[in-house]
């Protein structure tokens, strides 16, 4: 029996179902893939790279936790196709895939190889996109004059502030921020917000990260780990894209999306489409430069693509907010997208699981999302193809 029907009306998938998304969950959680695959040192490098003294960075990365030969026999036996529930047995079948991708990439960290499985598991940069950003980079106006900014342990009250607006919502919950020596600016790694010891951040950006880090990867991991599908938490297969573009939404919706913060969006897809193009490490930081990017943020942009390898996990930002205000102008809804991580292609296989009564209600609502001018900012969004309008009404 694939399903059956529990206290309340929920229906409840089979415990054999269930028991094969918890195992892939539980092993998708204790591969830290995006910190596995991004140095340890990249601040260590950044001045005498910048100062011209080093030419490509040697970068160290972690020694892996989890050996992926072990985690390849653990995935291998996981019955993904005795699953029963035809919807779920579609979502396992993908993530599944998507795990032995991303064990195949650690395995070839620092290789060429790397860079084509890379390519497999977030796609290049197509010709629409790359034309899209390259719009944004010639007719964004970014000011270059100085702007105040917001160290680690600042960021760091922001963050946790933030998170008690959510435990108002639910005390439970089970996510925090912390300060940390050995990552690059600011990053969501399972239910933990990680900054960077060397983080500083824009003041008029600190709202809008809030809402990104925040309000959207923790929020929708809280709501994913809190269904019956596990894997829903952990994220299910390619969820990265939409998560992005949800993430840059709530910049918009914010009103903190910054002309500086879209143009790097964009240069971040070109980056991607010149590393791809065999660009060195060198001439890839250099282009940024000439269209004047300020030096550092040139080397991050340039070291997260270039990382392990060659990583295009970037393009995804822009592509992600470009299908997502696609879905909005088309009268999509963003509520069903808060269930958990998993990409918009998905959204009718997840709205199934709803409609049918599997899922759980949303244990968190984006705070952002409830202020009425966020919804106002984002159907202007969804109404225009000119994205540099998305930025109107922020500082430069």
């Amino acid at each position: 029996m694939s399903s059956s029907t529990g206290r309340g009306g929920q229906v409840r998938l089979g415990p054999r179902d269930l028991a094969v998304d918890h195992t892939l969950a539980m092993l998708a959680e204790g591969t830290r893939f995006i910190l596995d695959v991004t140095p340890v040192d990249a601040d260590t490098h950044r001045a005498e790279f910048v100062a011209g003294t080093l030419d490509e960075p040697a970068f160290t990365y972690r020694e892996l936790e989890a050996d992926p030969d072990v985690v390849e026999a653990q995935l291998e036996h996981a019955p993904v196709d005795r699953v029963e529930d035809p919807t779920l047995a579609d979502l396992l079948r993908s993530k599944q895939r998507e795990m032995r991708l991303q064990l195949e990439m650690l395995r070839a960290r620092g290789t060429d190889d790397f860079r084509q499985l890379s390519v497999e598991l977030y796609g290049a940069v197509g010709p629409t996109l790359r034309s899209r950003a390259e719009d944004l980079v010639g007719r964004l106006d970014v000011s270059d004059d100085p702007v105040d900014l917001i160290g680690a342990e600042g960021f760091l009250l922001l963050a946790e502030a933030e998170i008690e607006h959510y435990r108002d919502q639910d005390p439970d919950i089970g996510i925090h921020a912390e300060v940390r020596p050995d990552v690059s600016g600011v990053l969501v790694e399972g239910g933990t917000l990680l900054i960077s010891e060397d983080a500083a951040i824009a003041s008029e950006r600190g709202e809008a990260l809030l809402h990104h880090e925040v309000g959207t990867h923790l929020v929708t991991q809280v709501n994913g780990t809190g269904q019956p599908v596990r894997t829903l938490g952990s994220g299910l297969a390619g969820y990265d894209e939409t998560q992005e573009g949800l993430a840059v939404l709530a910049e918009v919706g914010c009103g903190g999306l910054t002309p500086f913060r879209l143009r790097q969006l964009a240069v971040r897809v070109l980056t991607v489409h010149r590393m791809l193009a065999g660009a060195s490490f060198r001439e890839a930081y250099t282009t940024l430069v000439e269209v004047g990017i300020p030096a550092g943020a040139a080397y991050l942009t340039t070291m997260r693509v270039y990382r392990s390898g060659g990583l295009t996990k970037d393009a995804i930002y822009l592509r992600g907010l470009l299908d997502l205000l696609e879905h909005l102008r088309h009268g999509g809804r963003l509520d069903l997208l808060f269930l958990g991580k998993f990409a918009l292609r998905d959204l009718p296989l997840v709205q199934d699981l709803h409609d049918r009564g599997v899922l759980c209600p949303a244990r968190l609502t984006p705070r952002w999302l409830l202020d009425p001018q966020a919804v106002d900012r984002l159907e202007r969004a969804a109404a225009t193809d000119d994205l540099t309008t998305l930025t109107e009404g922020t500082a430069a």
